[in-house]
């Protein structure tokens, strides 16, 4: 499942495109996927605005998926099938902790990675690794501050000059790298009502962030990072150890760490506290294309035929392709 195309941005409507069904309003909606702006077909209904990605597999699923559930799912499944240029699929899920199939349409297990939160203590104590442990211990004695911060030009300065650390992420082009302080100012700026910031300093310096949005149910993490060169000083699991204390304080019940990843970024989940929650992901086609896209089970992509194994062997050549175009070390993707 790509998380990354489902709330990167609040939606930017062009209203000047928009038509007009009984109940249901269709425009063009501009969203940032991988950094990049890009326009989307959106259909508003019932409260609730919908999203149409896939250049071959036009794939419907609602834009807030981790703030809102779809309020009436049969109802969305014959609106879309009567619009003019219908998507071929409607894709949607259960929110964290509704982890039982609850309708009848074709489903598949999702796995996030999930801590349930009730006390920062009992996080500390029971939910996470000896090493875990040591590692925040580590940050504190190497003089690491944490903060919740507000949003401000000091601390965009600082996640600029993160986003700027490196080209290279993960085994991969890093999208954000080459931004100036302007534009991390204004998309940092388009979803500021729903986001909270995690920071790490040192010696003054900004050396890791984690963004999460606030919904009722969860705090998502939308983007998390640290300085390569200050790795040693532990930043991230003492901005983790923030964060559970945000939530725990906050009495928000989960903190979601996206999807359950492989393995280094899922031992470094696993040893933080999260947990594999499997939820009940749908896919409902809504064209012949759809149903055959689904029974040759393309729903998911050409990613999802490839076996596991081989996908970790691509995604260490591409890593070390990167990392040999860009010069700087491979690091294993998650």
């Amino acid at each position: 499942m790509n998380f990354t195309a489902q709330r990167t941005s609040l939606e930017s409507a062009l209203m000047d495109d928009i038509t007009i069904h009984p109940g249901v309003a269709i425009f063009k909606a501009t969203v940032h996927s991988k950094g990049v702006p890009v326009t989307l077909d959106a259909v508003r209904m019932n409260g609730q605005t919908f999203l149409v990605q896939g250049k071959y597999l036009k794939t419907a699923a609602l834009k807030e998926m981790w703030a809102e559930d779809v309020a009436n799912p049969a109802e969305v499944i014959h609106q879309l099938r009567n619009i003019p240029a219908k998507p071929d699929m409607f894709r949607f899920w259960q929110r964290i902790p509704e982890t039982k199939p609850k309708y009848a349409y074709y489903w598949e297990w999702i796995d996030v990675a999930a801590i349930p939160i009730t006390t920062h203590k009992h996080w500390f104590e029971k939910q996470i690794s000896r090493s875990a442990r040591n590692k925040i211990r580590k940050a504190l004695k190497h003089g690491v501050e944490f903060h919740e911060e507000p949003v401000s030009d000091r601390l965009i300065r600082g996640i600029t000059a993160l986003y700027n650390d490196s080209p290279v992420r993960r085994g991969k082009p890093f999208w954000h790298y080459g931004k100036d302080f302007e534009m991390v100012k204004k998309q940092v700026s388009e979803d500021v009502d729903v986001c909270r910031f995690v920071t790490a300093y040192w010696k003054g310096e900004l050396i890791g962030f984690i963004k999460l949005l606030v919904f009722d149910r969860c705090a998502r993490t939308a983007g998390i990072l640290d300085k390569l060169s200050c790795r040693d000083k532990s930043p991230m699991n003492g901005m983790l150890s923030k964060a559970v204390e945000m939530c725990a304080t906050s009495n928000i019940p989960y903190l979601v760490y996206s999807t359950w990843r492989r393995r280094d970024h899922r031992q470094f989940q696993a040893s933080n506290g999260f947990i594999r929650t499997p939820l009940p992901e749908y896919f409902v086609p809504l064209t012949t294309k759809g149903w055959l896209a689904l029974f040759l089970r393309l729903h998911r992509g050409i990613g999802g035929w490839i076996p596991e194994k081989m996908m970790i062997r691509l995604l260490d050549l591409r890593a070390k392709w990167y990392a040999q175009k860009f010069r700087t070390k491979a690091f294993r993707v998650s």
